[in-house]
């Protein structure tokens, strides 16, 4: 179980990385069985990891005490991204549904949002919550192009990241992404930054993340410029540690990128990566969702928020 898993590496491109890692720490299969693991999130007081199976519509959930994975939800939805909010409650991503919905502490859904002006999302794929109760999520239309990940259908919408205020409002702040995917805020959450994965369905599109900058008490967005770019398939999911670097799953594994944007290092897993979070009580363990397999690995960096 400890011992190295064949296919993983620390990747050194910059002296700062050596800051960042264990140096005998090595990164942990903890189970497969999965098609296409994603949104992973982390619940301290249970001490466990939730994440989404989206082909096979359930999610399941890996216990830190018991070392096992049990199915924590059947008919999922087709579940995909996952955050906890200030209240301990899990938010979800539903592709079958096309609607982000919170699981209360009773164990009864809540629909936050399913639409906007009066038609249907596309399948709402990651999601995060500030500190003020709103919830943001990214709206692209992967969910319905086949029925492999949701059902196929027709987009009502274009491609949105959208916010749903403590008062149940949603609106749409950011249009111009052909793809929205992965999202997270800055320590300080003064900053909001967005993949946009075009490039999976147009060889000429998008594979980066985008930074933005929140104003007017955070109900606005001010585009600051692309942050980075992919350079081995695509950023989808990540998060960012309490100095605000970024954490982020790529084709090759998880890249992890300064504040400024150098590419510091590389932590290769054998599978694509979706999704990343930072879990353990003290939020120095990066679990790591690769297509089949969650994953996990110990590092000297310290997530900057659960979920």
């Amino acid at each position: 179980m400890y011992g190295k898993v064949e296919g993983t590496e620390f990747v050194e491109l910059d002296p700062q990385f050596r800051e960042c890692v264990v140096g005998h720490a090595r990164v942990e299969r903890l189970w497969t069985g999965g098609r296409w693991l994603e949104g992973p999130a982390w619940f301290n007081q249970g001490r466990y990891v939730l994440f989404s199976d989206i082909p096979n519509n359930r999610m399941l959930r890996w216990d830190e005490a018991s070392d096992s994975v049990q199915v924590f939800k059947n008919d999922s939805n087709n579940s995909n991204g996952n955050t906890v909010d200030a209240q301990g409650r899990l938010i979800s991503c539903e592709h079958l549904t096309r609607r982000v919905v919170r699981t209360e502490h009773d164990g009864s859904t809540t629909v936050l949002a399913d639409s906007y002006n009066g038609k249907r999302l596309n399948s709402p794929n990651d999601v995060v919550s500030h500190s003020d109760g709103s919830t943001w999520f990214t709206d692209p239309d992967y969910g319905i192009l086949s029925d492999y990940e949701g059902k196929k259908a027709e987009p009502e919408l274009p491609c949105q990241v959208y916010r749903i205020d403590t008062n149940g409002r949603i609106e749409a702040l950011i249009s111009d992404m052909s793809k929205p995917n992965g999202l997270a805020f800055s320590p300080d959450e003064s900053k909001l930054y967005v993949a946009d994965t075009g490039a999976s369905h147009d060889e000429h599109g998008p594979k980066h993340i985008v930074q933005y900058t929140l104003e007017n008490n955070n109900t606005a967005v001010v585009n600051a410029g692309v942050f980075a770019v992919c350079d081995s398939g695509l950023f989808d999911g990540f998060r960012l540690d309490n100095e605000g670097r970024i954490w982020t799953s790529a084709a090759d594994g998880v890249h992890c990128y300064s504040p400024d944007g150098v590419l510091l290092g590389k932590i290769l897993i054998p599978e694509f990566v979706a999704n990343v979070t930072f879990g353990g009580i003290k939020r120095n363990r990066l679990f790591i969702c690769g297509t089949t397999s969650l994953y996990s690995v110990y590092v000297t960096a310290n997530g900057c928020a659960y979920g």
